[in-house]
């Protein structure tokens, strides 16, 4: 069981990196495969009720590979961390088969939530580096999350998700219907609220008589 979840862990590798060379090289030296390793074990434990010994070794992968993933998260065969630096994944989170996860990626909690907290990703999903995924919704098979985004509601499946909020700009390749702003977004006020502001600006100023070429000439 843990060598078959190994194979898929390293083939995703070699899927996914196309700097990867063998299989070999990905095992030895890929923090990702190796957090996972480390993650597995950890995982084993904590379902037994080891829970200090879990969490020992989940913190000496984060010491190893700089990546942490609370052992308690359940995390697929076949899931791809790239270079993974700053990866951190919370208790109650899930990872399908095929997700691939870049670095300085959080799958985390609003720190409001009881319970599941944390989301669900499901299969062949793309978080992409910086990203941060909080809350205890799913973002659906196939999404793909831009770089720097900051997820805090349900993604449909195939929708590509960017900005802070994040918002849905495609699904399935085609631009999405409802990219109109929602009401609360404070970067919208604040634009509307300068561009009134000028407005005002401008019939201030038309309204202000100028003396002409001439009369200045005079002066």
């Amino acid at each position: 069981m843990f060598f078959s979840k190994l194979r898929k862990d390293i083939a995703a590798a070699k899927r996914n990196d196309p700097a990867a060379r063998n299989k070999f090289e990905i095992w030895l030296t890929y923090s990702g495969v190796r957090a996972l390793i480390w993650h597995r074990r950890a995982h084993v434990l904590y379902k037994m009720h080891l829970k200090l010994l879990a969490r020992m070794v989940s913190q000496w992968a984060k010491f190893r590979t700089g990546i942490e993933i609370h052992p308690a998260a359940k995390i697929a065969p076949g899931v791809f961390i790239d270079h993974g630096a700053g990866v951190v994944i919370g208790e109650t989170a899930e990872v399908k088969e095929g997700v691939v996860i870049y670095q300085g990626v959080t799958l985390g909690g609003t720190g409001k939530e009881k319970g599941k907290r944390h989301p669900t990703i499901e299969r062949n999903v793309t978080v992409s580096c910086g990203a941060k995924v909080l809350g205890g919704f799913t973002v659906g098979e196939g999404a793909r999350i831009g770089a720097g985004a900051v997820v805090i509601k349900p993604v449909p499946p195939y929708a590509t998700v960017v900005g802070v909020p994040g918002r849905v700009v495609r699904i399935n390749g085609e631009k999405a219907q409802d990219l109109i702003p929602e009401k609360d977004d404070p970067i919208v006020k604040e634009l509307c609220a300068l561009r009134e502001r000028v407005f005002e600006l401008e019939e201030r100023i038309a309204r202000i008589d100028f003396p002409k070429e001439d009369d200045r000439e005079d002066l």
